[in-house]
């Protein structure tokens, strides 16, 4: 019977190697918590494993397969669908998506090999199928994987913080105007949040240097 949930033994599951899929420490401990006290969750989705007889390739569950492994469990709810290697990527690419968060240079890895070998460099029609736009696709398959694990190096060393704030139509109005003028000021960014964020930083120097030379505080 089609998505008929059956238990299978842990040992018998294994990881997919492509899975981008990440939890935080803090989830995961959440994850845990939450199956022990209800003894409750989702059936995990697995198709019969290409590499090992008798076992089976997860392909939605990783965390949870984790978590019952963390409380003792022996086996495993799950439902087993007979899906080729394509439909696979497709559906870690999207079902994952929706907890955790995504190793980048995998994930890369997942589209690539989609927009590649199944699409045909059609990104548009894979775009229908998965979370990212057309062009995010376009972007992040040019991405070199090398590159992207430098940046994530580089982030790593810098927090970003978010701001957030309502204005009424004159005081946006009279902050796009400031933003537009400093960024002649500012140095070359590829996207328009970072550039705005230079802006933004380099008017508040601006006004402290110049409270500080008046001695305005």
């Amino acid at each position: 019977m089609v998505n008929q949930v059956q238990s299978i033994a842990l040992d018998k599951l294994v990881a997919h190697p492509d899975n981008p899929n990440r939890m935080s420490k803090a989830k995961f401990a959440k994850l845990i918590r939450n199956i022990e006290w209800t003894g409750r969750y989702e059936p995990l989705v697995v198709r019969p494993s290409p590499q090992k007889l008798e076992c089976f390739q997860i392909i939605n569950g990783h965390h949870r397969w984790r978590a019952l492994k963390e409380l003792g469990y022996k086996t495993a709810d799950v439902v087993v669908w007979d899906v080729n290697d394509q439909d696979t990527d497709i559906m870690l690419a999207t079902l994952n998506r929706l907890g955790g968060s995504d190793v980048l240079d995998k994930k890369l890895t997942l589209l690539k090999r989609l927009n590649k070998s199944a699409f045909d460099g059609r990104t548009a029609e894979l775009a229908k199928l998965l979370p990212q736009t057309s062009n995010q696709i376009k972007r992040l398959t040019g991405l070199k994987i090398s590159d992207c694990r430098k940046a994530i190096e580089n982030r790593k060393s810098q927090t970003l913080n978010p701001l957030v704030f309502f204005l009424n139509d004159k005081q946006q109005e009279i902050i796009e105007n400031a933003l537009s003028a400093a960024m002649g000021k500012v140095e070359e960014h590829r996207t328009k949040a970072v550039k705005n964020a230079a802006a933004l930083t380099y008017i508040a120097q601006y006004f402290l240097t110049s409270a500080k030379s008046t001695g305005k505080k």
